[in-house]
């Protein structure tokens, strides 16, 4: 996956779900094949065609990775084991192609670190709650979920 084109991700998923097409493996393959799908559509997205980098990739498959969360949940929510337990796998397969998430310590230091920045051009308060996360998102993007920097940062703004 550490390919240096642009499109090396996309191009490893397109090489892996030809794997799991030849080994049979159903829940790769659908999986893998709805993932290249939300790409395919993000890339025609628009007035203009376009290639999208690894970074877009990445945001693409964060995208996808939160809808089977939600997925996971409300069929829990609904009494339907089976269908969470299909997205759970799912969001683990595309969990694997996306960058190691954030620990909790780490994603502290840097909203720490953004929050005395902001704090030091005199805002404070919800009303830094912008500001803090403009300086948070370049460092975390892909790494941690925007539901978890957000409320971490609003805990922090808080005290």
């Amino acid at each position: 996956m550490s390919d240096t084109r642009p499109a090396g991700l996309k191009a490893q998923l397109r090489s892996d779900l030809t794997e799991a097409i030849r080994s049979r493996d159903e829940l790769r393959s659908a999986t893998l094949r709805m993932v290249l799908a939300a790409l395919t559509t993000e890339e025609v997205a628009g007035k203009t065609a376009r290639e999208l980098s690894d970074a877009d990739v990445v945001t693409v498959l964060g995208r996808e990775a939160r809808k089977r969360r939600e997925a996971a949940t409300a069929y829990d929510e609904a009494a339907r084991p089976e269908l969470a337990a299909r997205e759970r796998a799912e969001l683990g397969m595309i969990e694997g192609y996306l960058p190691a998430q954030l620990t909790d310590a780490e994603l502290a230091s840097i909203i720490e670190a953004a929050v005395a920045t902001v704090r030091g051009t005199g805002q404070d308060g919800p009303g830094a709650m912008g500001a803090v996360m403009k300086l948070v998102q370049p460092k975390v993007a892909g790494r941690a979920d925007g539901g978890r920097v957000a409320a971490d940062v609003r805990r922090l703004l808080s005290s």
